[in-house]
């Protein structure tokens, strides 16, 4: 089970609000969100309410001041965020991963199906961006640049027709894949 614990102010300050499932819209609960102290599990956080904007992904430890997060956090997908909005908390994955991704929208354009994680899809694939993907098992995050930098997304098993329509962080393309490991 997950729990992370938000906070107004920086350094754990100011009144708290205590979560260990999805939640839409903290701010139904704090008037802001400056730091948090994730106890148990991983977490995605976003900048924006219903899971959209720029997203961070948590795993356990604290986090004091999310104006400065980005010099920290940045080989895992920081974009730069000045508070958070919503959360979803990433279950506990046992088992095989696999995903289908494709070059283009709606599953169109070159396929290849992954089961580790892959670096740069440039190299691997020869394949210069994904635009949509089919997630079998596994939670997985996908990285705007290679080697897991850059704005991230975090995709859970489902169908994914427009990774561009998602909300994702106004990223401009996926270049690098990684599974979200049993570190939760």
């Amino acid at each position: 089970m997950g729990r992370i614990i938000f906070y107004e102010e920086r350094n754990f300050q100011g009144r708290s609000y205590e979560c260990n499932s999805d939640c839409s819209d903290i701010h139904m609960h704090l008037n802001r969100c400056n730091s948090c102290r994730v106890d148990n599990g991983c977490f995605v956080v976003y900048d924006r309410p219903s899971y959209m904007g720029n997203q961070v992904f948590l795993r356990r430890g604290e986090y004091s001041d999310f104006q400065r997060m980005g010099s920290m956090m940045g080989m895992m997908g920081m974009a730069m965020m000045d508070t958070i909005r919503s959360c979803r908390m990433v279950p506990m994955h046992r088992g095989q991963f696999r995903m289908r991704i494709y070059e283009r929208e709606n599953f169109t354009g070159q396929m290849h199906e992954l089961m580790d994680d892959c670096e740069s899809l440039q190299e691997r694939f020869y394949m210069s961006d994904c635009q949509s993907c089919n997630v079998m098992d596994g939670h997985w995050l996908m990285f705007e640049q290679p080697n897991y930098r850059g704005r991230m997304t975090y995709v859970r098993p489902g169908e994914y027709r427009n990774l561009r329509e998602m909300g994702m962080s106004n990223m401009t393309r996926i270049s690098s894949i990684r599974r979200i490991m049993d570190v939760c």
